[in-house]
């Protein structure tokens, strides 16, 4: 019985006796065991620096292959109730992922002294092998064997998830952003440690050439306390966060700045100078903010819309955020994105208006109205990013379960699937403004300097320069 954990007594055991485990090595292990251990040693966990080394890739800890060997002498032989004494390991070869790793235990010896404290204690030959049989880890151990039949159900364990630092989608913008020049970007009213640093984080990785507008004392007695360099970067000195705004736009008008980056001010403080009739930056286009959302349970990124702009959007409104979104995504040059018009639920309603809405977008997008993705909607949260509730609802669909963009029905439903995300679940956003002539970097005020920031920038930085040169 695979759910039945037993062992052996120091009575049963007879020299000769083996028992093994085998597991592949994967990249989840090896983090695994780097969190639990502490070891952070980049052979084992920086792809770039791995490539450099010795061994040309990443590899397992060396004590991986022995934790093996520890799971073999405590489950199986002699099982429960055993205690470790003694282990001697030698390390032949590396492990790398995707290795099928066979730990083996050998009893080579017994002895049994009623005057020594470790009776009953058992010597058993140690090796681990590989997929081509040849041995990776060799070595010996000493145990005290237990001497009362223990036969036990296997406690189960807890699932584990990976929050990624910086994710596979933000390591995927990270790549595609360092070839690229750097952004000039206008950074409004940078006047406490969060905004002012992301800035200059970004600026070192090389994503943008930051403006810094803003009261000049507030910003450099922020630097002074954070310990911050701004002699590398242009600063022009306003005396509030409303002029700030206003000079931060002209730049962009006048073309010396290709991106806004929001700091210490509130939203809609920004925004009014963005949307001035005279001296902003309209378009013929509604703006809205897309979150591009790094969630470590789904199989690719998740880009959600519109949570932070448009409170209740109208049909023609959610047109210019539909195809504000798809443009974002064909600008990261990720393909033809599905759009997942969402609900709450997948039928049309006349008494829920964006079930309406969601049909007569799709119907749009059928007749060239939103081009460059594909829709599908009214759809349930569920159905549009699981194919297994699309099934069960009986949807045929080439979006439902496989949604890049989700699109919520209004600002109050979005903003909250954001925030369950970030609050409950630990998933950051990057978030981006489109529908303006430059993009606007806008992130949440309770987002510090780090992965997120630096993101959003490089969104930015791919977008306005698909404008110039298409992303590869």
């Amino acid at each position: 019985m695979t759910d039945i954990i037993a062992n052996k007594t120091y009575r049963e055991i007879e020299v000769g006796d083996s028992a093994s485990v085998n597991h592949v090595l994967t990249m989840r292990d090896i983090q695994l065991f780097a969190v639990m251990s502490g070891d952070v040693n980049p052979a084992h966990l920086d792809e770039e620096y791995a490539k450099s080394d010795m061994f040309h890739g990443i590899i397992g800890h060396g004590m991986w292959s022995g934790a093996l060997i520890s799971t073999v002498l405590g489950t199986q032989l002699p099982g429960p109730g055993t205690i470790y004494l003694d282990q001697s390991l030698s390390f032949l070869r590396p492990v790398k992922v995707g290795d099928t790793v066979t730990a083996t235990v050998k009893v080579s010896e017994k002895t049994c002294d009623s005057n020594n404290e470790n009776k009953n204690t058992v010597v058993l030959d140690c090796e681990c092998t590989n997929q081509d049989g040849k041995q990776v880890v060799v070595g010996q151990a000493r145990v005290i064997a237990p001497t009362e039949k223990i036969s036990r159900k296997k406690v189960a364990l807890p699932e584990i998830d990976f929050k990624d630092n910086g994710g596979r989608f933000y390591h995927w913008l990270m790549t595609k952003s360092k070839p690229l020049p750097p952004l000039v970007t206008a950074i409004v009213h940078p006047t406490d440690e969060a905004s002012l640093l992301g800035a200059v984080e970004a600026a070192e990785a090389g994503i943008i050439e930051p403006i810094l507008v803003g009261p000049e004392q507030k910003i450099r007695a922020v630097a002074e306390q954070s310990n911050i360099d701004l002699s590398p970067y242009q600063l022009i000195s306003t005396q509030h966060s409303h002029e700030a705004a206003e000079v931060a736009v002209g730049l962009a008008v006048s073309g010396q700045a290709l991106a806004l980056m929001k700091g210490k001010l509130h939203t809609d403080e920004l925004m009014a100078a963005v949307v001035d009739k005279q001296h902003g930056l309209r378009t013929g286009r509604r703006m809205s903010h897309i979150f591009a959302l790094d969630v470590p349970s789904y199989h690719k990124p998740l880009f959600l819309t519109d949570a932070a702009i448009n409170i209740q959007p109208n049909l023609s409104v959610k047109v210019d955020i539909v195809q504000n979104a798809i443009d974002l995504f064909l600008g990261l040059g990720r393909g033809t994105p599905k759009v997942a018009l969402v609900s709450a639920v997948e039928t049309v309603n006349q008494d829920i208006p964006s079930t309406l809405d969601a049909t007569a977008l799709c119907k749009m997008a059928e007749r060239g109205q939103i081009t460059g993705g594909l829709l599908d909607g009214p759809l349930g949260f569920d159905n549009a990013i699981s194919k297994a509730a699309a099934e069960a609802k009986g949807i045929v669909s080439q979006v439902a379960g496989d949604a890049d963009i989700i699109v919520a029905p209004d600002l109050e439903s979005g903003n909250m699937v954001y925030k369950q995300m970030g609050y409950l679940f630990g998933i950051d956003g990057a978030g981006i403004v489109m529908g303006a002539k430059v993009p606007i970097i806008l992130t949440s005020r309770a987002a510090g300097a780090g992965p997120t920031r630096l993101a959003s920038c490089a969104l930015a930085q791919l977008y306005a320069m698909s404008k110039q040169v298409p992303v590869q």
